[in-house]
């Protein structure tokens, strides 16, 4: 049965765990194990990790790191980062990955997904769409952390990604990335209205009322964070946080009101 989910975003850069602003800049922030542990004391709904290196660099996901984060986490984990073929999914979920994501591989090879999903199962596999705004208003999926246009309209590629099988979208607001003014409620609808199957919402998040307005508006769905889940106060101080038990019922009720 579908829940609301609210969901720690962790980036890796240079083995570190870092926060970045639409893509670039990345501030480190501690080590990406630390995190874990402390989010497993915290009871997270589940970890999405994303490695920013892999794809840029071209290289083969981090097999050692996904290893050490599937044996520390008491969540479901979600691991994305130069995911390109069915072997290298099919031995990401042997380390005890629940999910895996990728996003410029499928945008060249939206088929990769049916192979996919027919070797692990989609409700194992999740297709990633990083979206900017263009010069002119409309919407743009891009990889390589926002460098490269891919011409597709997120819209028409998450129903395709859905018909291929995937068990997931994760949809994630370039522009909003580590601003933590709100998110792009106008992308969020527009895909949300397009698709069924599971959307995770990421990108922008900056207050528990963000979430809370997600999911009012929306219903059960993922609300994704990363600036949220490891800055506090105005000035941005590093610390793991994630909303006690009452909070997060607080923020959830929304979603079941909508429902």
């Amino acid at each position: 049965m579908l829940r609301p989910r609210i969901i720690p975003c962790l980036l890796i850069h240079n083995g570190g765990l870092v926060k970045t602003t639409r893509f670039t800049d990345p501030k480190y922030v501690g080590d990406p194990l630390n995190a874990v542990r402390i989010f497993n004391e915290k009871e997270v709904d589940e970890l999405v990790v994303l490695d920013l290196d892999a794809t840029p660099h071209n290289r083969e996901p981090d097999y050692a790191l996904i290893r050490s984060l599937a044996a520390e986490c008491r969540m479901p984990l979600c691991y994305g980062g130069g995911v390109r073929t069915v072997e290298q999914i099919d031995r990401i979920v042997s380390l005890g990955v629940e999910k895996v994501a990728m996003s410029a591989a499928v945008t060249v090879d939206p088929a990769l997904v049916a192979r996919a999903a027919a070797a692990v199962g989609g409700q194992s596999i999740v297709a990633v769409l990083d979206v900017k705004r263009t010069p002119k208003g409309t919407y743009d999926c891009v990889t390589h952390r926002g460098t490269r246009s891919t011409g597709r309209d997120p819209v028409r590629f998450a129903r395709e990604l859905e018909q291929q099988g995937c068990g997931e979208i994760v949809l994630n607001a370039v522009d909003r990335d580590g601003v933590m003014q709100g998110y792009d409620l106008e992308l969020v609808a527009s895909v949300r209205d397009a698709v069924n199957v599971p959307i995770t919402v990421l990108g922008g998040a900056g207050s528990l009322q963000h979430l809370t307005g997600l999911f009012e508006r929306f219903g059960i769905l993922g609300a994704a964070a990363g600036s949220l889940f490891v800055f506090k106060g105005i000035y941005r101080a590093v610390l793991i946080n994630y909303p006690n038990r009452v909070e997060r019922e607080r923020v959830l009720a929304g979603a079941q009101n909508s429902a």
